[in-house]
């Protein structure tokens, strides 16, 4: 915030970014703020007109959801110019969302939030970790039954609310199968062409799947390190 006008944490749905933007105010102590919450629908109503809203507030703006408004960039961009700071809080990409790195370049700074780590859990709690995964609500449940019927409704949400809201067109029942099938390959170079064979889709519809799953956070793809053995 001191470097940047615009901070952006991005990550999962539930990973802990609003708490995270909240905990920020209160410490940095910070009286003047306005939050915006897209996924309301006052909220959203009252930002369709963000230039007439927003212009010289003097105020911290927070705007949650960003992704429901990518038309959202190049006001901010404007704003962002005369002085005013805003937080921006997200569950796509900006490769997803496309605009913000356009319109933002040179303005904000992201930062990712993925949920909890083995560097945010005791020795003790590293099997509770991957059982339950980082996801704070699934993590902290009080049995594994409820950390387990969490999940199943984050999932059902998530593929059959979110993926459509970010203007994706994909059946729900085949990006989950995919995803089910990916789980196998943790760890391993991902096969296109395998995994495609028994959707029995095509690879770039694999592709496409992938691009997805990373782009709302819900993988994270590792590219290979390879050594040019030619140049030794």
């Amino acid at each position: 915030m001191k470097d940047f006008p615009i901070a952006s944490i991005l990550g999962p749905r539930q990973c802990g970014k609003t708490t995270l933007a909240k905990q920020y105010i209160r410490e940095s102590k910070i009286k003047e703020y306005k939050f915006y919450d897209l996924e309301n629908p006052l909220d959203y109503q009252i930002l369709r007109n963000p230039l007439f809203e927003l212009e010289n507030k003097k105020e911290l703006i927070v705007i949650d959801e960003i992704q429901e408004d990518p038309g959202l960039f190049p006001v901010l961009r404007v704003l962002a110019d005369k002085g005013q700071k805003f937080i921006i809080l997200g569950s796509a990409s900006p490769k997803l969302l496309k605009l913000s790195s356009e319109s933002l370049a040179g303005r904000v700074y992201h930062l990712e939030l993925s949920g909890f780590s083995l560097d945010n859990c005791k020795k003790s709690e590293r099997e509770q970790l991957w059982l339950k995964g980082g996801f704070p609500l699934s993590f902290l449940a009080e049995n594994d039954s409820k950390s387990l019927s969490w999940r199943e409704e984050f999932i059902k949400t998530f593929l059959e609310r979110d993926i459509p809201q970010l203007g994706i067109d994909v059946p729900a029942r085949a990006l989950r199968r995919f995803w089910m099938m990916l789980a196998h390959y943790h760890g391993q170079i991902f096969n296109a062409s395998e995994i495609a064979k028994s959707l029995d889709c095509s690879d770039k519809t694999a592709r496409n799947y992938l691009d997805i799953l990373t782009g709302t956070y819900m993988i994270r793809e590792l590219q290979p390190w390879l050594y040019n053995t030619k140049n030794v």
